[in-house]
């Protein structure tokens, strides 16, 4: 009779994840070119509604450029990871990180993104940042495409619509594998790939208003084919040349419930899960299933693919699934409701029985469980959390101190409800809780929305010494990780 499981096990990987566009700053150092991310302005939160977008226009990026523009670029800056790595990978080993998912900025190292050759001084740095880590034993994750595609794919091709990126982006796989095969085990191809039907220009780089006559979903699922063959492409070339590599696909998992037992609301919540789970089927089992290709054709949806696709999608799954997970949605048919903010969610319906952040989202950390199972059970592939935590507004103290008492709370019940899914039988690799040190957020560019165990001294219109100090849960989490999440 085989033992009930009572923990995480050994070898569990506990760390932090960050992207490069939101720490490194040197956006114009070393040759590196211009990203998507670089276009995306400051827009101060009273400008803001439920209905904030992050797409940008092709004339607005023309007019940046030529000058005609000056709105702040936060992105640019982050957090000057770049000339403080060292001193950041230090605090990362004082919590005791065993892994540290990071970016590589694809512009850094071509970038155009169809350059002929790499940037040697781009390479060299994260051959800087990897040999760093493992100095203290840190295991690099590493993220191929987390909303950086260079500018010049965006403004020469229109991104991910084009089927040209995907060669673009092999080479650049293939690039940063045989660079870093020695270093680097854990990859993943594409950053919550999902979102490019939210935001077509943040998860592609896509420029809508430059495509009359097609909508936005069918741009959005074209480009997601295109990546979906690229991230086969890329874990097809880890294997080869990483043998012993571990690739797999990353998704920001909305898990979505009905507000009533109306069967209506019932299967609309299984509609909203199963469109948000097809992302992770091609990665997974390798092909379209059914009812997507019903949705297509009801929603006048066509998906154009070069003789060859299908098999390559078939031939090279990925090794396990990663995804974020902040909240819980709710959805339902029976009349209007009250809505909340979500993470690049538009109207979703409020949950009564659940609390929001200071930024709106719905705080779920039994969902995250209800999370676990459901892709244990459609899948049975290893699952690893690599983006999870809470957004807030913090308090320095006169003595410099942080207590952030709540940032600890979310946490604890998060850590607490993926211990119930280990012991459900959850095959769970590792955590890296999203944001280790404070940084520049993805959807709104600020620093007030801080989700750190390491606390940086800057503000949302860049002020500040940008020195680091450590928040009341940076010593909490260090016991977590010591304790293999025994001491929550």
């Amino acid at each position: 009779m085989s033992k009930a499981i009572t923990g995480f096990q050994p070898g569990f990987l506990w760390g932090g994840a960050t992207a490069a566009n939101q720490v490194e700053g040197a956006y114009n150092l070393d040759g590196k070119g211009l990203s998507t991310a670089d276009m995306v302005p400051w827009i101060p939160k009273e400008q803001r509604g439920l209905g904030f977008a992050m797409d940008v226009t092709a004339g607005y990026i023309e007019d940046v450029i030529a000058g005609k523009i000056s709105d702040r670029y936060p992105k640019r800056d982050g957090i000057d990871f770049y000339h403080r790595y060292k001193e950041d990978i230090a605090l990362f080993a004082e919590l005791g990180f065993k892994v540290f998912r990071l970016s590589i900025n694809w512009a850094r190292i071509f970038p155009n993104g169809d350059d002929t050759e790499p940037n040697e001084a781009g390479l060299k740095f994260y051959d800087n940042v990897f040999d760093e880590l493992k100095k203290y034993d840190i295991e690099p994750l590493v993220t191929l495409s987390h909303y950086e595609t260079p500018l010049a794919l965006t403004r020469k091709y229109n991104g991910w619509y084009s089927r040209e990126l995907i060669g673009f982006y092999t080479k650049y796989a293939e690039t940063v594998f045989k660079r870093y095969k020695n270093k680097v085990k854990y990859w993943l191809t594409f950053n919550e790939i999902n979102v490019i039907t939210h935001s077509p220009y943040t998860g592609g780089g896509i420029l809508v208003d430059q495509l009359p006559g097609k909508t936005k979903e069918q741009i959005a699922y074209q480009a997601a084919h295109h990546q979906f063959v690229a991230s086969a492409l890329a874990t097809k070339l880890a294997h080869e040349i990483i043998p012993e590599s571990k690739v797999g696909c990353m998704l920001a998992r909305m898990q979505t419930y009905p507000v009533t037992n109306h069967p209506d609301d019932i299967l609309e919540a299984q509609r909203q899960n199963d469109l948000n789970l097809f992302f992770t089927d091609v990665h997974v089992k390798g092909e379209y299933p059914a009812f997507i290709n019903r949705y297509f054709a009801e929603n006048n949806i066509t998906i154009k693919k070069e003789i060859g696709d299908d098999e390559i999608l078939k031939q090279y799954p990925v090794d396990f699934i990663s995804f974020s997970y902040y909240m819980s949605l709710s959805v339902t048919t029976q009349g209007e409701r009250e809505q909340v903010a979500g993470n690049m969610i538009e109207g979703a319906v409020k949950n009564e029985y659940l609390e929001t952040s200071d930024w709106g989202w719905q705080i779920d950390p039994k969902g995250l469980r209800v999370t676990l199972r459901d892709f244990h059970n459609r899948y049975g592939k290893p699952l690893f959390i690599v983006e999870n935590g809470l957004g807030a507004y913090d308090k320095v103290e006169e003595d410099g101190s942080i207590h952030d008492t709540y940032r600890i709370d979310y946490l604890k019940k998060h850590i607490e409800q993926m211990k119930e899914a280990v012991k459900d039988g959850v095959h769970l690799m590792g955590y890296t809780a999203w944001g280790p040190i404070d940084l520049v957020s993805m959807s709104t560019s600020e620093m007030s929305k801080r989700y750190g165990f390491i606390y940086v001294d800057q503000d949302d219109e860049g002020n500040g010494t940008l020195n680091r100090s450590k928040k009341d849960s940076f010593a909490w989490y260090q016991k977590v990780i010591t304790s293999n999440g025994e001491e929550l």
